[in-house]
This record gives C-alpha cells, sequence and structure tokens, in this order.
C-alpha cells in the first residue's frame, strides 16, 4: 500500500460510478453516456432525474407517472413553513433555513424509519426531498421580502412552479426553459465535495435526509458553492463604480485579485455548461433588451484570453455565466447557491443510490506527525 500523501483526495480513486463523465482536457461533461449538451438542450429536469435515478431516459408514459408523483410530493407540513418564516424573518441565511428545513422533513415523512437498506423506499425520500425544497426555497424568500408563501402550481413543471412560487408570476417559455436547463447543468458533476460528502454519510447506512443535510452543508463552503454570487457582485460592482470592466479586470489582477468564476478543478479549458449558460445569456439579453451583463462578462472573457489565461488552463467555469442568467430571471443574489442545492440534490441522491447497492463503509486514514511516547504528568504536578 503506498503511503503517499495525497491533500483534499486529489487524483485518488475511491469509487466507481455510471453517473457523470468528465473530460476536463477535452471540456466534456455527461451524464450516464449522454453529452450535457443534448441533455440540457432537449431533455427536461425530470427526465434527467429519472436518468440519474434509474439509468436510463424515461418514455413518455414513464415521464407523465415519474412527474406528476414529484408534484405530488411538493408540498411541506405546516411546522416546517413556520420554521422557515421564522428563519426569513430573523434574517438567517438562505443556506442555513434550506439546511433546517431539510433537516425537519423526516419528521414527517412516513417512511421515516425505513431500512437505509431499502433503495426502493430511499428512492421514494429522495423524490420528497427533490420535491420540497423549491417550496422551501421559494417560501422563504418571499417571506422575507414582506409576501405570502404560494402554494405550488400543479400544471407547471418542476422548474416553471419554483419560478412561479418565488416571483408570484408565471414564467414564460423562455424563461422556464432557461431555469430548467440550469437545473439540467448543474444536477451532477463526479465526486465534487459536497457529493463525496453525501457519500460518506451514506456508506455509514445513514438516511437520506443525513447525506443531504451533508451535501448541502460542504455546498455552503466558499470553495464549492458560491462563485456565481460573486461573479454577480463583481459584475454590480463594475456597473456601480462606472468603471470599464476590461479597466476592472486589469486593476483586479495587478492587485493579486482572483476573477470570479475562473478556472476549476477539473477542467483545464472552458466549462462545457458555460458554453451553454453563454448562449442562454445572450438568448435572454435579446429578449429582455438588455446586455449589461452580457457585455461585461463577454468583455473580460476576451480581455482574460488575449492575457494568455487559456494557454495556463484557467478558463471560465460554469459560474461564469450562471449569475447573469438568474440575474434575467428575478433570482436573489443569495439565492444562486441554494438553487445549486436544489439543483444537485437529485446528483447527491442519485450517488447514494448507486453506493449503496455495493456499500463499504468509507474510511480513509491520516498519516500522523504528532509526538510519540510523551511521559503522562498528573495534573497536580504540572
Amino acid at each position: 500500500m503506498s503511503n503517499e500523501l495525497k491533500r483534499g483526495l486529489e487524483g485518488v480513486l475511491v469509487a466507481e460510478s455510471e453517473l457523470s463523465y468528465i473530460d476536463g482536457e477535452a471540456g466534456k461533461l455527461g451524464y450516464r453516456g449522454y453529452a450535457i449538451e443534448d441533455l440540457a438542450t432537449q431533455a427536461s429536469y425530470e427526465e434527467v432525474l429519472y436518468l440519474l435515478w434509474h439509468g436510463e431516459l424515461p418514455t413518455r408514459a414513464e415521464l407523465e407517472a415519474f412527474s406528476e408523483n414529484l408534484a405530488a410530493e411538493r408540498s411541506v407540513d405546516d411546522e416546517v413553513l413556520a420554521a422557515v418564516a421564522d428563519l426569513a424573518r430573523s434574517g438567517a441565511d438562505p443556506m442555513d433555513a434550506l439546511r433546517t428545513a431539510v433537516s425537519m422533513l423526516p419528521t414527517y415523512d412516513p417512511e421515516a424509519d425505513a431500512d437505509a437498506e431499502d433503495l426502493a423506499a430511499t428512492r421514494r425520500q429522495g423524490r420528497r426531498i427533490t420535491a420540497k425544497i423549491p417550496t422551501i426555497l421559494a417560501a422563504f424568500d418571499r417571506v422575507r421580502r414582506g409576501e405570502e408563501p404560494l402554494d405550488p402550481a400543479d400544471d407547471l413543471g418542476y422548474a416553471g412552479n419554483f419560478l412561479y412560487m418565488l416571483t408570484g408570476a408565471r414564467p414564460d417559455d423562455v424563461a422556464e426553459e432557461t431555469f430548467d436547463m440550469a437545473l439540467t447543468l448543474h444536477a451532477d458533476h463526479g465526486l465534487n465535495a459536497s457529493t463525496f460528502a453525501s457519500m460518506v454519510i451514506a456508506s455509514t447506512m445513514a438516511d437520506i435526509y443525513s447525506s443531504v443535510i451533508g451535501g448541502i452543508g460542504a455546498l455552503s463552503g466558499p470553495l464549492h458553492g458560491g462563485a456565481n454570487e460573486d461573479v454577480m457582485e463583481m459584475l454590480e460592482e463594475i456597473d456601480e463604480s462606472g468603471t470599464d470592466p476590461v479597466e476592472w479586470a486589469t486593476a483586479a489582477r495587478e492587485e493579486g485579485r482572483r476573477i470570479p468564476g475562473y478556472g476549476h478543478r477539473v477542467y483545464r479549458v472552458k466549462d462545457p455548461r458555460a458554453e451553454i449558460l453563454e448562449q442562454r445569456l445572450r438568448d435572454l439579453s435579446a429578449s429582455n433588451d438588455d446586455t449589461k451583463w452580457l457585455d461585461y462578462t463577454t468583455a473580460i472573457e476576451e480581455y482574460l484570453a488575449d492575457q494568455g489565461l487559456l494557454e495556463e488552463g484557467i478558463a471560465p467555469n460554469v459560474d461564469f455565466y450562471s449569475g447573469s442568467v438568474y440575474d434575467h430571471l428575478g433570482i436573489p443574489t443569495d439565492m444562486y447557491t441554494p438553487i445549486f442545492a436544489m439543483a444537485r440534490a437529485g446528483g447527491w441522491i442519485a450517488h447514494v443510490l448507486e453506493y449503496q447497492t455495493d456499500n463499504r463503509l468509507i474510511r480513509p486514514r491520516a498519516r500522523y506527525t504528532g509526538p510519540t511516547d510523551v511521559e503522562f504528568v498528573p495534573i497536580d504536578e504540572r
């Protein structure tokens, strides 16, 4: 056995998976063999969930039944919503509110006592979690804005229903399609930190709620989630200061400041998800007759390319464009990471289901570097 230290487990293989394929050198991403470009533009988020959880794309009849079952679980118990409202009025962070609310859900789950080895029950619990997260997040944001939460709209899909519950207006086709696409792009991405955290918890045969809560906790860290919020804050800073985007980026680099939304642990070229969202930003900008964010982001990207960052393997990631897309959809900046969690919960659940089919407790070791053979001195003699 090698004793070579791999900080952050970088490059260490700990599992086999059929869920996500990532080629960081070529900029490719696929779910169960399907290219992300095809799934994002031709499949709904519900279809992608079915693919991740069941291993194949659904027939139309299977999708209709799956979507109906998912929609039927959207309502959240009054006690949970009351807690969410209290957190909203207290000024809580949305990710804290989401983590707290999800931790309450098993109290009201009729299968809360199901054995973790019962993967069919785990899948049903995962469906409930996935269905209820949008309701929780929309209620939180509406209450803190002094508005009443809205009941889910049964005639809208997963993406459209969230936008309706959040804004109070039924989204147009462009908005609903764009948000659905964004959810698909964020649904899964290999053994990232939050997915691995979920799997570690699941490997103890804890319930799926514990795994999702762990994923939310990992995603709340600034080194994993939150970069699209940073990008949006950068764009707003540029706009409010009246600075030319290229001048801002030049000054930031001279000051040693990091450009948010740039670079990725895996991709050495432009993130394929960024390519797709850039095009959606162009479509939204044209539809809304507002190209400000598009102009800023493309100017910065062109400048950084001229500076040779692409040759260094530093390119735009998915966050560089997702924030601008969400802003066009009327989504508050501090809701971006919770939305990431909403989309990625489907991936967390898929990895738990996959791993627990052949479970082994994840138990790495650390190299001890402290002292040895230290003589103990009783407390009265110290």
